[in-house]
């Protein structure tokens, strides 16, 4: 038996069978269009992305990992957003109000509260990374 045949298989299983690649490509546009016209978060992503074509892309990359467990997605945000200085902890609760608006209106009443719960998870990682001091506890609007 070599090595490769002990480790344990990567599991591939949908966040919820009810996910497709259209609601997510619905969830990126939908919930990006919003980010973009938000009096707040609009010029923070503006003076970062020039041509959203790409960061679109990777986005729906970026949540086919997440919910359809493609493995498709090979970034490192923790270290793209600590580098974000114009970013203030309190734009994660704008984000997020937008974010759970957004897969509410997209998938299924069953599948919604898992893609938020994925959404909050991962805000909380970015926020505890970017603001957080050891002994911190993440604020409450990182969660429903």
């Amino acid at each position: 038996m070599t090595e490769l045949d002990i480790r344990p298989a990567v599991s591939r299983t949908p966040a919820h069978p009810s996910i497709t690649r259209a609601q997510i490509s619905a969830l990126v546009d939908t919930f990006y269009g919003r980010i973009q016209a938000d009096e707040r978060l609009g010029p923070v992503f503006a003076g970062r992305i020039a041509d959203w074509g790409p960061h679109l892309a990777k986005m729906k990359h970026f949540w086919a990992s997440v919910l359809l467990k493609t493995g498709e997605y090979k970034g490192k945000p923790v270290p793209t957003h600590f580098v974000m200085k114009e970013v203030e902890a309190e734009d994660f609760g704008i984000w997020l109000t937008h974010f759970r608006a957004v897969a509410r209106e997209i998938f299924e009443p069953e599948a919604a509260p898992i893609v938020i719960n994925h959404a909050e998870r991962i805000a909380t990682s970015l926020w505890m990374a970017m603001f957080a001091t050891p002994f911190d506890k993440a604020p409450d609007y990182l969660r429903s």
